[in-house]
């Protein structure tokens, strides 16, 4: 469904340690909002509602929420380290189209609800 590359799934759980919860799960999903119509969201969770579907991705427990998943199917999250500090990276084969700052995008069947930038 989705793909989180070694680097990011270290990353990650390196996060969840400094946490300092055992129960932490990743939650990755897509809200309305942004220039060009939706958002991603990535953020640690303690618990899976009905509405999620539950990955396990090289140990490290992932949910997404239902609405999400039609949106996101195929993206890759991968971490880059540089010289100017470290981030999230995420390809998205379903984006058509993203804003200037690439922290927004809309897909072929899911235009979002664009705000202004």
């Amino acid at each position: 469904m989705i793909t989180l590359t070694d680097a990011a799934v270290n990353q990650i759980k390196e996060m969840m340690k400094a946490e300092g919860e055992d129960n932490l799960m990743l939650r990755v999903g897509v809200k309305g909002g942004g220039c060009s119509g939706l958002s991603y969201g990535m953020g640690f969770d303690t618990e899976k509602h009905d509405e999620d579907t539950k990955l396990d991705i090289n140990g490290l427990p992932v949910l997404i929420d239902n609405e999400s998943v039609p949106v996101i199917k195929g993206v890759v999250i991968d971490y880059k380290q540089n010289m100017m500090g470290g981030g999230f990276t995420i390809d998205n084969p379903n984006a058509i189209a993203s804003c200037g700052c690439g922290s927004s995008f809309r897909t072929a069947t899911n235009a979002g609800t664009p705000e202004d930038c």
